[in-house]
């Protein structure tokens, strides 16, 4: 079992901070803030490709890029990125309460023909009541993911080719149809810690993403969604959701994850838990759990640090340490049944080198990478270190905004 690494693409906006990194900060909800605030990188198509493309060369396999109304959409925005890239998939997160089934599943069979094969489906059914009624949905938790399991049904059986009938609880569907199904079929990446989530993973995803909680929950989980899936007949895979700040030393990473919390001042904290304590998420109040909003013991288990949570949602921990540590971490997750890791890092694109120059090396050193090319092999290296950023080494990130 080899480790896959993925990347994220940042479509709400980028920067050096964990705050106000995003162009449409609050949804585009005040006509004001829909433009960059000062600091932040705009997600416009040029800059995304820099990112795309950094993690092609790097040796990520795909990219995630994430859905809602703070950020550009995610099937446009990366099927123009399949243009400027070779070999990197994209991982597309999608709400299912949005679209159609029948129409997504064809959506996902262009999309595979134009880019040659390279696209997996993320798909997010949804733990913010206010985000999901933005869309007008306006389904309780557990509703949701009963539509969401009806959802992937027939999406799968669409992909089949022949005329597809379905009777359900939310969907009726009547000779619902893929001309030409896709080619591969996308793998259907899913997440979600309730008790509603389990048996929908269970019964229709290949990949089961957890956020980056600590190991020995983890293990939980995966047992947990193991069990749900044997009883289904089925064999579910495994990911993790992190953050990265990988170092030449470990000094220098915990000092770059001090820099992003001296951001942080209080008022902002407070607002920001008072809002995510408000999610119907099961994983988002267990991310909350790890640091209960105190600055305090932030490093909840080795390496594995909970600032991120501290004012943003969803993936809220990122393992910090020198490339060697960071390793050390990722091997513990793979040996627990972890093989897709999906990572990220403030900004993405010079913390894609970080990660890609310093931490992959030594997973491909310990055989945890697929056999296949060196990505930085040929490139002349300098200062040690292959000179896939200028000068050799990666972009320094520095403190501020």
């Amino acid at each position: 079992m080899s480790v896959h690494l993925h990347w994220f693409l940042p479509t709400g906006g980028d920067g050096r901070t964990l705050v106000d990194r995003h162009a449409y900060t609050d949804g585009g909800i005040r006509r004001d803030r829909i433009t960059p605030v000062s600091g932040v990188r705009a997600p416009d198509i040029e800059y995304l490709a820099q990112i795309a493309k950094a993690a092609e060369q790097l040796g990520f396999e795909a990219v995630l890029t994430p859905t809602g109304t703070w950020c550009e959409d995610a099937w446009l925005t990366t099927v123009a990125l399949t243009q400027v890239t070779e070999r990197l998939k994209f991982l597309v997160a999608f709400r299912p309460g949005v679209i159609s089934p029948v129409l997504a599943a064809q959506m996902a069979a262009t999309y595979q023909r134009i880019s040659r094969g390279r696209l997996l489906l993320n798909v997010v059914t949804g733990g913010d009541s206010t985000e999901q009624r933005r869309f007008g949905d306006h389904l309780d938790h557990d509703r949701r993911y009963a539509r969401t399991d009806e959802f992937l049904r027939i999406v799968r059986g669409v992909w089949g080719g022949r005329p597809f009938d379905f009777h359900g609880e939310h969907y009726q569907v009547a000779g619902g149809l893929t001309a030409l199904p896709p080619d591969p079929l996308p793998q259907i990446f899913f997440g979600g810690s309730s008790s509603a989530a389990g048996p929908v993973a269970a019964r229709n995803v290949d990949v089961y993403l957890t956020w980056g909680e600590p190991p020995e929950e983890v293990r939980q989980k995966i047992d947990w969604i193991r069990g749900l899936a044997e009883k289904e007949g089925r064999t579910v895979r495994f990911g993790i959701r992190l953050h990265t700040i990988s170092r030449d030393t470990s000094k220098d990473a915990w000092a770059t994850a001090g820099r992003l919390l001296d951001d942080l001042d209080p008022a902002t904290v407070a607002a920001a838990q008072q809002a995510l304590g408000k999610s119907e998420s099961v994983g988002q109040q267990r991310m909350l759990a790890l640091h209960g909003g105190s600055r305090d013991k932030l490093e909840i288990s080795p390496n594995l640090w909970a600032g991120v949570g501290l004012v943003r949602g969803g993936a809220g921990t990122a393992l910090v340490g020198s490339h060697a540590e960071v390793a050390d971490r990722i091997e513990e997750y793979h040996s627990l049944g972890i093989e897709h890791f999906v990572l990220s890092g403030y900004p993405h694109l010079e913390e894609a080198y970080w990660f890609g120059e310093g931490v992959r090396p030594e997973l491909a050193a310990r055989g945890l990478l697929a056999a296949g090319p060196d990505p930085l092999a040929g490139v002349p290296a300098a200062n040690g270190r292959p000179a896939s950023a200028p000068g050799g080494a990666p972009l320094l990130i520095a403190g501020g905004r």
